[in-house]
């Protein structure tokens, strides 16, 4: 069965059939062939309880609060706010879409949304200063990375609910290896950008009335992921609720204080923030019977235990563990290679002393790096359609880019300390 199973799900996906579609018909198919008729019934049930999650209810308001975001000023003040601090520095329009990308990412828990927001803002400046098109993309597409992870993520949402681990262990995990991501891309800035973007000794210095204007125009936005993380560890709400007041809070500055979000453009930010809260809950529910059958046809023990014989050392195995995601990620969309991979990894993990918050940090570092990798490289498709470049000049661009987090991510590998030091010295659960 996980052959015949494993197989219909990958010609399926080779045929370019959604993958939502895919899990559900070779779903269907296994049990027809297999002689499962009788367990037809459990698969809208099996649909309805893999979404009737309130923790997912989180997904769709950090979409939404994202998009707000977009639409009403406040990512384009955030932009402005880091424009400033850089503005003398080499290759700062490059600094500056990784800057602003860290704060956005960090509200909207996406990387295509981030790309969207922050790289139609400043794609265009950067091919005005004299920077190839590949080459904005490609620092674009690399900055989006960081959207999920840096907490609130999306990503991180659907790990905890499907390995059981706190939201809020998940979040404070993402915050020292989304930090670094950010220092490192900022080095890589100086190799690939800085002959195109030299400092600019001419720039006027930075004033402290200018800063303390510029802050001023931002802070609140600034502050929203402030109030979001504040709110959870604090004891004020829960990850699900941190999501709707971000969603609040987001419609009320953009509305009624910097006055960017007009009634006629609510209609548009919400079918957009639908849109995209369907199409993730989509693949989730149909991940749900997929996953319960292999797991009540005991499928990730059984492929776990095969890993395990195989790769003796641990440190083949915990290599094995990252190309297979690296792999897995060119061709499934994050929430699906968390949904369809986790019950088979956590065993695995576990037998190699990696707790399930750091195993949780592998799997989505991976899947964001593969969000820049063709076929499926989501980030290079939005950072294509703003810059107007064909998608195979934005790969070699960004190749400086993937070798230095693919380097980077070895290193959470083999120390998930990094990632653990931060939940653990807050004493929060890491299983």
């Amino acid at each position: 069965m996980p052959g015949l199973l494993f197989g219909m799900l990958a010609l399926m996906l080779a045929l370019g059939v959604p993958i939502a579609v895919s899990l559900g018909l070779s779903l269907i198919i296994v049990l027809i062939a297999g002689d499962f008729i009788h367990l037809f019934p459990m698969v809208p049930q099996r649909m309805f309880v893999a979404v009737d999650n309130f923790t997912f209810m989180a997904i769709p308001f950090f979409i939404l609060a994202g998009n707000l975001m977009a639409r009403g000023g406040m990512s384009k003040r955030m932009i402005n706010f880091v424009q400033l601090l850089l503005r003398r520095k080499p290759a700062s329009l490059a600094k500056i879409t990784t800057g602003a990308s860290l704060f956005f990412g960090s509200i909207s828990g996406s990387n295509p949304a981030t790309v969207a927001a922050i790289g139609g803002l400043t794609i265009p400046h950067m091919k005005k200063r004299g920077y190839p098109p590949e080459l904005a993309a490609a620092v674009a597409a690399a900055s989006g990375t960081i959207g999920v992870i840096l907490p609130p993520s999306i990503p991180m949402v659907t790990f905890a609910v499907t390995a059981n681990v706190s939201v809020g262990s998940m979040f404070m995990a993402g915050i020292i290896p989304g930090l670094i991501f950010v220092f490192v891309m900022m080095q890589v800035h100086r190799f690939t950008c800085v002959k195109y973007e030299p400092a600019d000794k001419e720039a006027p210095r930075l004033t402290a009335k200018e800063f303390f204007t510029s802050f001023r125009d931002a802070g609140l936005a600034l502050l929203m992921p402030f109030i979001i993380l504040g709110g959870i560890y604090g004891g004020v709400f829960t990850p699900t609720e941190a999501a709707a007041v971000s969603s609040v809070y987001a419609f009320a500055i953009s509305k009624f204080v910097y006055r960017e979000l007009n009634t006629s453009d609510l209609f548009e930010v919400f079918v957009r923030s639908a849109k995209s809260s369907a199409l993730i809950l989509f693949v989730i529910s149909l991940s749900g019977p997929f996953g319960w059958f292999m797991t009540n046809e005991g499928i990730p023990g059984q492929i776990a235990t095969a890993v395990l014989n195989t790769f003796e050392s641990r440190i083949a195995l915990l290599l094995m563990i990252n190309v297979m995601l690296l792999v897995i990620g060119l061709f499934l969309e994050t929430q699906a290679v968390i949904l369809l991979l986790t019950p088979i990894l956590l065993p695995i993990g576990m037998s190699l002393g990696i707790p399930p918050v750091a195993l949780g940090m592998l799997i989505v570092i991976n899947t964001s790096i593969g969000m820049t990798t063709p076929p499926l490289a989501v980030n290079v498709f939005v950072a294509s359609s703003i810059a107007g470049v064909r998608i195979e000049k934005i790969t070699r661009a960004i190749l400086p880019y993937m070798f230095v987090l693919l380097g980077v991510l070895l290193v959470f590998t083999y120390f998930p300390q990094i990632i653990t030091f931060l939940p653990s010295l807050l004493g929060l659960p890491l299983h």
